[in-house]
């Protein structure tokens, strides 16, 4: 991943490789004791993510704890070490036609440890949720060098505190995660996606209602706003410069069963929203694959800032609309933007000097109809502009005493996350 902060991590001094869990432990331990910051890496695939650190000593690297543990295959359940790559995992379980069914951004070398520290999710989610969702057990390293576990193996299993939604999110703030146990999925034996073209923000927001209205159960429901020369269609026919000049309306349904349910589906979808659409296109395979690929990846293309939104999935053409006024204001430019569409969630590139940037922040801060902006990848000179994780409002007591309690020192990931 393309670094755009100017000042990461990676400018840390030594790198610390633990085998173990305890050698984890240990490590946390000794910087703790030290008071020398200490930040916890996977593959660095979201090293510029948060605030720009603060200096650390050390890089906790956890790439060599990269085991599947135990696969429960009669249970649907997984225990995983953190280092492990999610394409690793999901290569483990494909013998036993299962999978971790989360896709987050760069998912090929993101680690089971980063997917967590960040609770980053993809158009997985709208089927099944965010990895704080998926999450049933958890092994942390606290800087008092332990090692505690919460949950356990089974779905059912409630005991104790559930640490692992605590630390879900946290940017390792809290502690390391050194494995966790997780809810699978089988796979399916067939997939197929439907490429919506729609005129407008309008008949954007109509096409989502429309199907949140239905009885379709895709695994995945996104939208896509697009100035971008890359287009859902452009592997079907030619783009023009005027069609790149004007934005691209699209919305994504992919569903994933038995053939025949996933052909019963795309008919029942095609029937429902053909009135709204200008286009329709069903591809599956390599195409298919190939289409999600694009999508999840168009978001990060050039150097722009990614800032992260939610929304009422009821309002979506009224939330494109304010997007699109409020970065118009501020620059020359538009936003693409990409998101759950039944979830209201979703990321903003804003390609514009960083001026501009900041002030489209605050006032997509300040809007109604917009919540929870966060600014996921900005480089430096704009993280000292706004904050990246915005006002936590009467969270911040709570969020400062268990910043506290887990790490008094105040040694662990240089102050980049949210606490």
């Amino acid at each position: 991943m393309a670094n755009s902060t100017g000042t990461t991590p990676e400018s840390a001094g030594a790198v610390i490789e633990p085998a173990t869990a305890e050698e984890v432990a240990a490590a946390l331990r000794d910087a703790s004791d030290r008071r020398e910051a200490i930040v916890i890496r996977g593959c660095g695939t979201k090293s510029d993510w948060g605030r720009v650190p603060e200096g650390a000593a050390a890089i906790l690297s956890m790439r060599r704890l990269n085991r599947v543990l135990a696969h429960e295959h009669g249970d649907l359940t997984a225990t995983v070490e953190a280092g492990a790559t999610l394409r690793e995992v999901n290569q483990a379980l494909a013998r036993h036609r299962q999978w971790l069914p989360l896709d987050p951004p760069f998912a090929d070398e993101a680690t089971i440890g980063g997917i967590l520290a960040t609770n980053d999710s993809g158009p997985l989610r709208h089927r099944y949720g965010t990895p704080r969702d998926l999450v049933i057990g958890i092994q942390l390293a606290t800087t008092d060098g332990v090692l505690s576990k919460a949950g356990g193996r089974v779905v059912k299993n409630v005991a104790g505190y559930d640490l692992s939604k605590l630390v879900t999110g946290s940017f390792g703030s809290l502690a390391a995660i050194v494995s966790a146990t997780f809810k699978l999925s089988p796979i399916a034996s067939a997939s197929k996606t439907m490429i919506v073209s729609v005129q407008d923000a309008q008949r954007l927001g109509e096409t989502v209602r429309t199907v949140m209205a239905s009885q379709l159960e895709p695994i995945a429901f996104e939208l896509e706003v697009s100035r971008s020369a890359r287009r859902p269609l452009s592997t079907t026919r030619a783009v023009s410069p005027a069609d790149s000049a004007s934005p691209a309306f699209t919305v994504f349904l992919r569903f994933a069963s038995l053939p025949a349910v996933v052909d019963a589906q795309v008919a029942a979808a095609s029937a429902a929203v053909k009135g709204g659409a200008t286009s329709i296109e069903v591809v599956e395979g390599d195409a298919e694959q190939a289409v999600w690929r694009a999508h999840a990846q168009g978001i990060w293309n050039g150097d722009g800032a990614v800032v992260r939104a939610s929304w009422l999935p009821a309002n979506v053409a009224t939330v494109v609309a304010e997007i699109e006024r409020i970065v118009a204001e501020a620059s020359s430019t538009t936003g693409d933007v990409i998101g759950r569409a039944g979830v209201g969630a979703g990321l903003i590139r804003l390609d514009t000097d960083v001026a501009a940037q900041a002030t489209i922040i605050d006032r997509l801060r300040a809007s109604a109809g917009i919540g929870n902006v966060v600014l996921v990848r900005g480089s430096a000179a704009l993280k000292a502009l706004v904050d990246v994780w915005g006002p936590h409002g009467d969270r911040q007591t709570l969020l400062a005493s268990l910043k506290r309690a887990f790490d008094p020192n105040g040694v662990l990931n240089a102050g980049r996350g949210p606490l």
